[in-house]
């Protein structure tokens, strides 16, 4: 069974659409055996959704400088537990990352060793204890989302390191539903042609059947 599908292929640039349960490391050998791709960027092992490769010397430099200057959006889709109060928010903190117990913490206020952190979020959709959120990332630090959601109290289902193990299992939940759903990049160099044009996951985060997934647009968005 294929564990990733392709959403754009060039002679310069290799954009995958990964299932969760692969990590980004598989894919890469995978693909660079097929299509000759190079590593660029990474997504948790049990996040779907885009991910951009080079394939060639000047795609790589151009890309690598892309994600670094932020000039490559990320925009992602999550089923979030309990009802925001916010259907809108722009969030910072401060995160730390532990080695030793491979996780990250997230903290209010600045710490010695925590990088700081932005995160916005939007409620597109609501039912009961759970929404479907669209997250954009203004900074890229290891487990950003999944933990700084937990964080503000609403946590990534099926997130097993910072999610709710009771609402996981209420809701059958086994793996995060996080996607890393659409990606825009501002290339300049070899790729200016990919300049604004905008790539599309084919997944979709969604609630095991039966688990009450009848989601609509929150009262106050």
């Amino acid at each position: 069974m294929p564990f990733y599908g392709i959403v754009y292929l060039d002679e310069n640039v290799l954009i995958a659409d990964k299932h969760a349960g692969v990590s980004s490391e598989a894919l890469f050998a995978a693909l660079r055996e097929a299509y000759g791709a190079r590593f660029i960027h990474r997504l948790d092992r049990n996040t779907s959704g885009l991910i951009a490769f080079a394939r060639t010397d000047g795609a790589e430099e151009e890309l690598l400088s892309a994600f670094r200057e932020r000039r490559a959006e990320k925009i992602y889709e999550a089923v979030c537990f309990r009802p925001f109060v916010r259907p809108h928010a722009l969030l910072t903190a401060y995160l730390k990352k532990d080695a030793r117990a491979a996780k990250v913490h997230v903290f209010s206020q600045p710490v010695p060793g925590a990088d700081k952190i932005v995160t916005e979020y939007t409620v597109r959709a609501a039912e009961g204890e759970h929404s479907l959120v669209e997250v954009r990332l203004h900074s890229g630090k290891t487990h950003q989302i999944r933990a700084h959601m937990a964080f503000i109290g609403h946590p990534v289902a099926g997130d097993e390191k910072y999610g709710d193990e009771a609402l996981n299992r209420k809701y059958g939940v086994r793996r995060q539903l996080l996607v890393a759903k659409r990606l825009t990049f501002d290339a300049g160099s070899v790729l200016a042609y990919l300049r604004g044009r905008t790539f599309e996951s084919s997944f979709t985060p969604r609630l095991p059947a039966g688990a009450k997934n009848c989601i609509h647009p929150p009262a106050n968005g």
